[in-house]
């Protein structure tokens, strides 16, 4: 349970291997990413950046437009919303056009007709990539019946300059920063400057004009007024003598005070009603308890008490009495009479409830009748009150325009000084650098996105990829233990495996077979008898250590017996099971290896004998067992080769017969090795698996899948076999970033004192 556990931590190696393997995904992103931005960065035009400084300061003299002379709003929130509206004002059309007619720029090359201000490669793939191509291009001439029009060419390069102004408030402070990006410095220069002189004179412009509308508004406004003011003094006094207001203040008062009156009587004689309501309710739906919380007559209390100990009592006796018994009649009788009374309190109660209610209507009525009289007589109070209050609210219209017009007056007199609340603080400089392109931030940026977009594919492909990369992952998987790894020995030879032949010089540079320590390796390109050929090779130690892990697998005494499979074809267990025969051997031990693969068996060509009688030919009782067993060209290593291969392999197998086979060579030799088809392929393995002491899974590190292996896995548990562990064979070291070499720690000998180094 503690190793399942541990398999579901992160370790940061893993993620580190995995890049490592994947290395040439990442690098070749990266490289194409800083490869094309710096294609697109050196190819791209250059642009400057020229920038100009402005101060907005508040209007100290100015004239109220037509909206800020009615407007209540805080003198506060008009500054900022003109402050806000002059820097909208320089991404106006109007203000772009000023400018382009003041430089000529229809003439100037970089706004000539058809040519924009920006033409890069960059703006281009923009174009592109926006999909802007689609839009149709703007017509030259807008087509009316009977009428062509031709489009100012002034106007188009106006639109350009917008796309190419930023306008940016610095915060907190009122200065404003007016920059324009072209390829041409000197251009950029002077459009900004000449933006900002027209900003300013359309300015004084927009500020003599809003003067001279002002003024004439408020002339009309005055007139207008007065007219309307006198219009309704009239109105006033006519009305005020209709309805003779100059004594309605003290009829309107008694009325109001009779009206008060009637009101607070009628909210008493309803509570009276309401109270007399719930107490007659609550006596005639009389329900024990219920009444305490309506009636406060202590009559009553002291009935629903002495009604609720009866009733009490009543039940108490009536558990132990039965109801003809005379204690019970004589407590009936008592609750009769105090229902009796309680009805006679609930009459009482209901006449007291109609006399209210009575006297709430006849109020209610009276009432009524004095809320009309106010009414009437508060609707000709407000008219008038309205009319007086319009006049009074003209008046003061009236001072105000009066008091408007003379500052419009002398705004005007103002007019020769030509004054303006924008100030130039510095103005556009010639800018000596391009802004764009950044080529080196642009290559830093590409470098980082590329690496984290390299390491991204890295993570997907392997998460796409479903083979067992290495030991660990055979682990995690299916929880079975690593035996050991053998590396990928390639076509060519080891000679041209550039991992092992790493790892080669760091172990093979002395050993029995290389006396003179010089780094050659030698030609060996079939590893079926690399052990018994070339025993000092790094490879042939690591069959010596998976030989150890066998012997170390099981406490007490190792499996005798062991089936050595994979779950498809070309994992390279024939391979294994010949090199871990030659390895026990080494240890002077008797060794036999069956061929049990009688589909396809490679052992005899292997060791070079004949294949005329062997298993099969034991089993279908052609042949003694002791005929059918070979010595090989190896020292201690014995060989049962599978004879013809019969039509029946699975019933031959799973025969008595090759049980005591086993049985038999297992107590005449040490260890007894099998080798079998693929687990996946048929079902031969599994039976072997289940009549011999262990089973030996090996696959092919980065060519077998996560679901054939698994599924091998399941079938041989399924068969009960002991599967004492996996080798991961044909391990391509150089693609693991030096993890799995870093685990290997291969044994020197000193060929003259004998002693491990």
């Amino acid at each position: 349970m503690e190793n399942r556990d541990r398999t579901n931590d992160i370790d940061v190696m893993d993620y580190w291997r995995l890049i490592v393997r994947r290395k040439w995904i990442v690098l070749t992103f990266a490289g194409a990413i800083v490869l094309l931005t710096g294609v697109f960065s050196f190819l791209a035009t250059p642009l400057y950046k020229s920038t100009a400084t402005l101060l907005i300061e508040e209007e100290s003299s100015r004239i109220l437009s037509v909206a800020e002379t009615f407007s209540e709003e805080p003198r506060v929130v008009q500054d900022l919303r003109s402050y806000n509206t002059q820097l909208m004002l320089f991404s106006s059309k109007a203000l772009a056009e000023r400018v382009a007619r003041k430089l000529n720029l229809s003439a100037r090359p970089e706004f000539g007709a058809g040519q924009k201000p920006r033409t890069s490669l960059l703006s281009e793939l923009e174009h592109i990539i926006t999909f802007r191509w689609i839009n149709p291009p703007k017509n030259q001439e807008m087509a009316r019946p009977g009428l062509s029009m031709p489009l100012d060419p002034y106007s188009e390069i106006a639109d350009s300059l917008l796309k190419s102004i930023e306008i940016k408030p610095v915060r907190e402070t009122k200065l404003v920063k007016v920059s324009m990006t072209l390829p041409s410095a000197g251009l950029a220069m002077e459009i900004v400057n000449s933006l900002v002189e027209e900003f300013i004179n359309f300015s004084i412009e927009k500020r003599y004009s809003t003067t001279r509308q002002a003024s004439d508004f408020l002339t009309e406004s005055i007139a207008n007024l007065k007219n309307e003011i006198g219009a309704r003094e009239r109105e006033l006094q006519r009305y005020g003598q209709e309805r003779d207001i100059s004594f309605l203040s003290e009829t309107e008062s008694t009325a109001l005070s009779t009206f008060a009156d009637l009101n607070d009587a009628y909210n008493q004689a309803m509570l009276e009603r309401i109270n007399a309501e719930a107490e007659y309710r609550a006596l005639r739906n009389f329900q024990g308890d219920s009444i305490s919380q309506y009636v406060s007559d202590p009559t009553i209390q002291q009935l629903k008490t002495e009604y609720t100990r009866v009733r009490a009592e009543s039940e108490e006796k009536g558990k132990e009495l039965k109801p003809d018994h005379p204690d019970m009649g004589r407590i009936r009788a008592k609750l009769d009479s105090l229902k009796d009374e309680i009805n006679k309190a609930a009459d009482s109660a209901e006449g007291r409830y109609r006399a209210a209610f009575k006297k709430e209507t006849s109020i209610k009525a009276t009432l009524d009748k004095q809320r009309a009289d106010v009414t009437t007589m508060k609707n000709n109070a407000i008219l008038y009150n309205s009319i007086k209050s319009e006049v009074d609210s003209r008046r003061k219209l009236l001072n105000t325009l009066l008091e408007r017009q003379g500052e419009a007056q002398l705004s005007a007199q103002l007019k020769g000084l030509s004054t303006s609340n924008v100030s130039i603080i510095d103005p556009a400089e010639y800018p000596q650098e391009p802004v764009s392109p950044k080529r080196k931030l642009n290559l830093v940026i590409a470098l980082l996105v590329g690496l984290f977009g390299g390491v991204g594919l890295s993570f997907l492909f392997d998460y796409l990829d479903d083979t067992i990369k290495g030991p660990d992952e055979v682990e995690k998987l299916a929880d079975l233990p690593s035996l050991g790894i053998i590396p990928l020995l390639p076509p060519e030879g080891l000679q041209k495996n550039r991992g092992y032949n790493t790892y080669y010089r760091r172990s093979y540079s002395y050993s029995p077979e290389n006396p003179s320590g010089e780094h050659t390796l030698p030609e060996v390109k079939e590893i079926e008898l690399i052990n018994h050929l070339y025993p000092g090779l790094p490879l042939s130690e690591d069959y010596r250590t998976i030989r150890t892990s066998i012997l170390l697998s099981h406490a007490g005494k190792p499996p005798r017996s062991i089936v050595c499979t994979s779950a498809l074809a070309q994992e390279g267990k024939t391979a294994t099971v010949v090199n871990l025969a030659t390895s026990f051997a080494q240890l002077q031990k008797k060794v036999l290896l069956i061929e049990a693969d009688l589909r396809k068996p490679r052992l005899h060509r292997i060791f070079r004998t004949r294949n005329l009688t062997g298993l099969t030919g034991h089993l279908t009782g052609k042949a003694a067992l002791k005929d059918i067993i070979h010595q090989t060209p190896i020292e201690n290593v014995w060989l049962i080769s599978s004879g013809l291969i019969p039509p029946n392999p699975v019933e031959l197998l799973n025969s008595k017969i090759m049980k005591d086979v086993l049985a038999e060579v297992s107590e005449a030799f040490d260890i007894v090795l099998l080798d079998s088809p693929p687990v996946l392929a048929v079902i031969d393995s599994v039976v072997i698996s289940s009549i011999v002491e262990g089973t030996l899974l090996v696959i092919q590190g980065g060519q077998t899948r996560r679901r054939p292996f698994l599924a091998a896995v399941e079938q041989l548990r399924r068969a009960n076999a002991n599967i004492i562990g996996v080798v991961v064979n044909g391990l391509d070291l150089s693609r693991d970033g030096g993890f799995y070499s870093n685990h290997y720690r291969y044994y020197k000998y000193d060929e003259r004192s004998g002693k491990e180094e």
